[in-house]
């Protein structure tokens, strides 16, 4: 637990993702901090949040890149590939809003954040949000994508 926010480790204990419990209309209150402090403590119950995770690393934005083109089209024909099985995830699991942007930690990686919406409303428990994120991390993995 993170300011607010969760970390998904993989199977390696490597942080392989985050989770963002949408804790409702607290942003515009004063000290959110206090409230989310609270809410975690109580085990609040939410109805979903974000997940965030890497999307694809390019393998070229490197400050010491020296390559060839032939690299450089691998590279690009790897990602095109991988960008394809994203947005055939995203089509099926209804998931279309969704956010793209820089690795905080990785100038040659993009990330992508989507809504997760639980089936009922779960406490705000590292377990009980597992098992409701599980299903979505399940299948990333599956896919290739995570």
């Amino acid at each position: 637990m993170d300011e607010g926010y969760f970390r998904i480790y993989d199977s390696k204990k490597l942080i392989a993702g985050y989770f963002d419990p949408d804790y409702g209309e607290i942003h515009a209150k004063e000290n959110p901090e206090e409230i989310i402090s609270s809410m975690l403590k109580n085990n609040d119950k939410i109805l979903g949040g974000v997940i965030m995770v890497p999307l694809v690393k390019f393998g070229l934005f490197d400050t010491d890149l020296d390559t060839s083109i032939s690299e450089v089209e691998q590279n690009v024909n790897r990602v095109t590939k991988h960008l394809q099985k994203w947005k055939n995830f995203l089509s099926q699991t209804n998931r279309h809003v969704h956010s793209i942007r820089i690795s905080h930690t990785d100038q040659d990686m993009l990330t992508i954040t989507f809504k997760v919406k639980f089936s009922k409303p779960t406490p705000l428990k590292k377990i009980k949000l597992m098992e409701e994120i599980f299903p979505t991390l399940d299948l990333l993995q599956k896919l290739g994508l995570v």
